[in-house]
């Protein structure tokens, strides 16, 4: 049995995780909101092979993820920054942060992320769009959207002890 690719599901799991769903991809966008946006910046602080670093940077921009801005023709460098899209990652890389926090630094967190104006935690928490209220697994039901094609797999029709029904 052929294995479908990212590109070929209709998921939009799927599809984040065809751009940005390599570890390196991830941490390069990590680093360009810690105001990295140069490739020799990028090569020192992640230790990445300046070959596989070329290839990332070249599909997150081809991605719209970054945009290349030249800063020097003599020899020709550029710097990459982050598009909307690649800033509307922010959310996905605090769950990520948090979630790491959580189970994967027994020490406790390398890296603290405040609130400018508050000076409190500055964690993600998912919260429904219409009445503002915390919204967990258990909150949520999945139905077939208007992007779900004839012939494919629509979610399981059961109730959840641990999550989404539907």
């Amino acid at each position: 049995m052929e294995r479908k690719s990212f590109a070929d599901m209709e998921c939009s799991i799927a599809q984040c995780l065809e751009i940005v769903g390599e570890w390196w991809s991830m941490l390069l966008v990590r680093d360009a909101f810690l105001g990295v946006t140069r490739f020799d910046a990028f090569q020192r602080r992640l230790g990445i092979s300046r070959n596989i670093l070329r290839q990332r940077l070249t599909r997150l921009v081809e991605a719209g993820v970054f945009v290349r801005e030249p800063y020097s023709e003599h020899p020709p460098r550029y710097d990459y920054r982050l598009t909307d899209k690649g800033r509307d990652l922010w959310p996905v890389l605090t769950a990520m942060r948090q979630w790491g926090d959580h189970y994967s630094a027994p020490s406790g967190p390398p890296l603290v992320v405040t609130h400018k104006g508050c000076g409190s935690s500055a964690d993600a928490v998912l919260v429904c769009g219409s009445c503002g209220e915390r919204v967990g697994p258990r909150d949520v039901r999945a139905a077939a959207g208007p992007g779900l094609t004839r012939g494919q797999i629509l979610p399981v029709r059961r109730p959840s002890s641990e999550g989404v029904t539907t």
